[in-house]
Formats: structure tokens, C-alpha cells, sequence
């Protein structure tokens, strides 16, 4: 496995989307549209997107042998992102979600059942191989949630690790209730997780959710209290809530032009911020391409998002 700056831990899915009616009798059937997706790729494909050629992207994650796995590894590759770091897991494959619309309101249905990314934390030897000679480790509450209570302990105790060793770890807990077998276990591991890592970037609204924090402050706060060393909580269009090096302040979101589809506005945000950092700009700065990068992201369809590298980064 080659040394890189960034990489993510997770899971990529293959993305059902509506493309319209084939146009036969009584309307036609349905059409799909195939494209590929996941919050940690979403972070690791702007990372790569902002990060200069020389700095290195590879994405951890378990997958099948099946043609549609070898589809995702062919999309992850084609967009600079190392696949070396990818575990194999003979019978099993991708996970799959379909989007149908109900006016302009998005429904998700999701087939997780046979997800080989369920098992990618459960040989520790080859995980251990796989975080190893990268300088920053990215994971999400989404992560956590896929994996087996063993699998999140292997998780968790290999990026503390990695954390003694000099790695910036950092995570966004990106709640989704419906992963997790109830509140207090989602409560328990994330906060867990927030002791391994030096670099947290929840959403605010997924904070109060779970945790039901009044005010942002008080997010970071707690947070603060695990030891993480560098907290931004994100809040929508609102200013983000920067804490680094015992200093707060918060910094305003960039207006978008328009907006089309907010997929990806997170994730985008996490990895133009963690792009930046690994360049060497202050976290304020980060900050700052964090939020003209998901201000380009929700002007355009879809959670992957073409980016003008000079543009964000001015």
C-alpha cells in the first residue's frame, strides 16, 4: 500500500436515481439511473478534488467480487483515489439504495443486507495494514454504525493508535437514527469515538438530535471535553462554530448562487476543510474553502460535484 495524505474509512454504495419513463404503452416503465455514492467517499472524492496531485487520497472500505464492486473500484480509481486500501470479502457485495421523489421531498430505501463494507473492520491484521502510512484518517458515525460492536472496538482502538503514533484522526458523527439499534448506543459509541480523534466536525442539527443541545456552543463544548483538539460544527447556511487551540469564533457560510441539491453539502465541507488543513492553512481559512466548496456542491445535482480547485482555495 502506498503512503497517502488523506483517507477515508467506509462504506460506498451503489445509488438508484430516476431517469424518467422508458416512453412505451400506459407511460412506460421506470428508468434508473446507476451512479455511486457514501458520506466517507463523498469526503474522500473533495479531498482529492482540492488536495494537489502529490498528496496522496485512498478510500478504505470492503467490497465483493462481483461486476458491480469491480464498478465501484473502477469509479474510485477513475477519480484519483487509491484503491489499494480496499478489502475483498468473497459472496459478499455493495450495498444498494434507491431515491424515489414524492413532489421535491427525496425518499431513500435501502438494501444493506450482504454489504461487504458490514465486515471491513473484522481482520484487524489487514485494517492495521490499511491505516497505516496515511497522515490523516477520516471516518463517520456511519462507519461506526455498519459495523459489528466488535468490528467498532477494532475500529476505534486501531485509529487511537494511529492518533498516538502522530495521524490527524478526525470524524463527523453524522447520525442517521435509523443505522443505529437505539439512541443510547448511538449516544455511547460516538461519544467514544469523539476520544480518539483530534479533528471533529458534526452538524449541528444532528447534535441536537442526539445529544439535544440548545445552543451550538454547548456542541462544541462537550465535545471539547473528550480531548478533541480541533472542533467545527457545522450548521447549514448559518456560521460554522470553529474551536482551535482554546479559541472559539465563528465563521460565515458562503451564500451560493443557487440552490439545487444540498447531497453532499456536509461531506463536501469535511473534506475541502481537511484538504486545506493538510496544506497547511489555518483552521479559519479551512474553514472558509470548506464553505465555498459545499456553496458550489448544492448549485448542482447530485453529491458529486465538479470543482474548480483554484476557485475554492482563493
Amino acid at each position: 500500500m502506498e503512503p497517502a495524505a488523506f483517507a477515508a474509512i467506509g462504506e460506498c454504495m451503489i445509488e438508484l436515481s430516476g431517469a424518467g419513463k422508458s416512453g412505451g404503452a400506459g407511460g412506460g416503465d421506470d428508468l434508473w439511473r446507476m451512479g455511486v455514492a457514501g458520506d466517507t467517499l463523498n469526503t474522500t472524492w473533495y479531498a482529492r478534488a482540492v488536495l494537489p496531485p502529490e498528496h496522496g487520497t485512498a478510500y478504505v472500505t470492503a467490497l465483493g467480487q462481483d461486476d458491480f464492486s469491480g464498478r465501484l473500484r473502477g469509479t474510485i480509481e477513475k477519480a484519483g483515489i487509491a484503491a489499494d486500501r480496499i478489502r475483498t470479502v468473497p459472496d459478499r457485495r455493495p450495498g444498494l439504495y434507491a431515491i424515489t421523489l414524492d413532489g421535491a421531498e427525496r425518499h431513500f430505501t435501502y438494501w444493506r443486507g450482504e454489504s461487504a463494507a458490514k465486515l471491513l473492520a473484522d481482520d484487524p491484521d489487514w485494517l492495521r495494514q490499511a491505516l497505516a502510512g496515511v497522515d490523516t484518517l477520516y471516518f463517520s458515525g456511519i462507519t461506526l454504525a455498519i459495523l459489528s460492536e466488535r468490528g467498532r472496538d477494532t475500529l476505534l482502538s486501531l485509529l487511537r493508535r494511529r492518533r498516538e503514533e502522530g495521524a490527524r484522526v478526525a470524524f463527523d458523527p453524522n447520525y442517521r437514527p435509523s443505522l443505529w439499534t437505539g439512541v443510547d448506543t448511538a449516544r455511547a459509541v460516538i461519544t467514544e469515538a469523539y476520544g480518539v480523534c483530534s479533528m471533529v466536525s458534526p452538524t449541528f442539527d444532528d447534535e441536537q438530535k442526539l445529544f439535544g443541545d440548545a445552543r451550538i456552543e454547548e456542541t462544541a463544548e462537550r465535545i471539547a471535553r473528550t480531548g478533541a483538539e480541533e472542533i467545527v460544527v457545522k450548521n447549514g447556511p448559518d456560521p460554522c462554530l470553529l474551536v482551535s487551540g482554546g479559541v472559539s469564533q465563528h465563521i460565515a457560510a458562503e451564500k451560493p448562487e443557487r440552490i439545487v441539491d444540498t447531497t453532499g453539502a456536509g461531506d463536501s465541507f469535511a473534506g475541502a476543510y481537511l484538504a486545506a488543513r493538510i496544506m497547511g492553512r489555518e483552521p479559519a481559512e479551512a474553514a472558509r474553502v470548506g464553505h465555498r466548496t459545499a456553496a458550489r456542491v448544492i448549485g448542482a445535482y447530485g453529491a458529486l460535484t465538479a470543482i474548480d480547485r483554484e476557485e475554492v482555495l482563493a
